[in-house]
């Protein structure tokens, strides 16, 4: 059995993985800004007598996951630029990605 032809449009390819490293960058620091913004609410829990704790507390459960979004952006940016560099050095191996 013939196996079939492997073929990929560079240009796009690059283009998404751009894409997906850019959502990665905004994803970690929309991170970061929340976790300055849930320190802060932490600081004025005792100011505000707990009245920022329920906010604190919800971005708290937030950050996390878009940390993680953040990662697994930059994980597809890497596995997009590891299957253009496989396909342009003619590695079959890459090709099994999109198979």
């Amino acid at each position: 059995m013939a196996s079939p032809d492997v073929s990929m449009n560079i240009p796009d390819v690059e283009s998404m993985a751009q894409v997906f490293s850019t959502m990665a960058d905004v994803a970690k620091a929309i991170s970061k800004a929340l976790k300055i913004i849930i320190m802060t609410l932490k600081g004025m829990a005792f100011i505000s007598f707990g009245a920022t704790t329920a906010l604190e507390q919800y971005l708290s459960q937030i950050q996390p996951r878009i940390e993680k979004l953040g990662d697994k952006f930059e994980e597809l940016s890497g596995d997009l630029d590891g299957a253009i560099r496989s396909f342009r050095d003619g590695d079959n191996t890459g090709s099994q990605r999109f198979a």
